[in-house]
């Protein structure tokens, strides 16, 4: 397979032995970015050029938006595993019947991750942003990280391609950030934002207007700025208090920037 060398040894010197090869495959966690492929790190593009196998989260029916993101460098459709969710948003996250379908799905995933770790093939997992936050990377990560060879690849979180596409320096001086899911309830979205000099609402969705009611109890809605599909295209950004309507797509979020200490 043609790729970077950094993921294939190079051939001993002064003719060594070449080492035995590797009992199982390495699981990679890999960041994608905001969303632009040019934001992809040099050490994302490596992994995906030399992964054995490619896998990438999505809605049924629909390509997701990590896969999306890596046409920039993933061209044969050989290597991919798509895994299409049971449920994304028909059911609410606590109730029952989401939690052991989303249980099911993750374990049933693990396993076959593991039949192609434990033959010795390399598996990247796609993360919009970093793996490591509010990724999906992280249910399978949790199953097969005391099993198999490990390695995560940070990426540019969203929130970071959002409020520098906004040009919204986030926080300034001692400024504490606060980061909220949408899908708090709203008492408890309010509470957080009167409480934090700057904040960031992702996974907006359906959520908008209880995050705006939230924001207007605050105190906060003049300083929001609605980002959508940041880095993107498509990408719209605006005052909250401009937008005329509540839709919002997932990929979606309102920035508070703080306003502390500036010599």
């Amino acid at each position: 397979m043609e790729g970077l060398s950094v993921l294939a040894p190079a051939e001993p010197a002064g003719g060594a032995e070449r080492p035995a090869a590797a009992a199982t495959g390495t699981l990679y966690g890999v960041g994608m970015g905001p969303g632009n492929p040019d934001y992809l790190t040099v050490r994302a593009v490596q992994v995906l050029e030399r992964a054995h196998h490619i896998v990438h989260f999505c809605k049924a029916g629909r390509r997701g938006n990590a896969r999306t993101i890596a046409d920039a460098v993933v061209r044969d459709p050989a290597r991919e595993w798509a895994l299409a969710y049971p449920y994304t948003t028909e059911l609410p996250p606590d109730d029952p019947t989401y939690v052991s379908a989303l249980a099911r799905f993750y374990d049933e995933a693990a396993e076959r991750m593991a039949g192609a770790l434990g033959a010795g093939r390399d598996v990247a997992i796609l993360s919009e942003g970093d793996p490591f936050f509010y990724g999906s990377f992280m249910h399978l990560w949790r199953r097969l990280k005391d099993r198999f060879p490990v390695e995560v690849v940070p990426g540019v979180t969203g929130m970071s391609g959002c409020w520098t596409r906004a040009g919204t320096p986030i926080t300034w001086g001692d400024d504490v950030l606060t980061v909220l899911p949408a899908t708090l309830p709203g008492p408890v979205l309010a509470q957080r934002l009167a409480g934090t000099d700057a904040a960031v609402i992702m996974k907006l969705g359906r959520h908008l207007p209880k995050v705006r009611a939230a924001l207007a109890q605050a105190g906060l809605l003049a300083r929001a700025v609605y980002v959508e599909r940041g880095t993107m295209a498509g990408e719209c950004i605006v005052p909250l208090a401009d937008k005329p309507d509540d839709e919002a797509p997932y990929f979606s979020m309102v920035l508070i920037p703080g306003e502390g200490r500036r010599p």
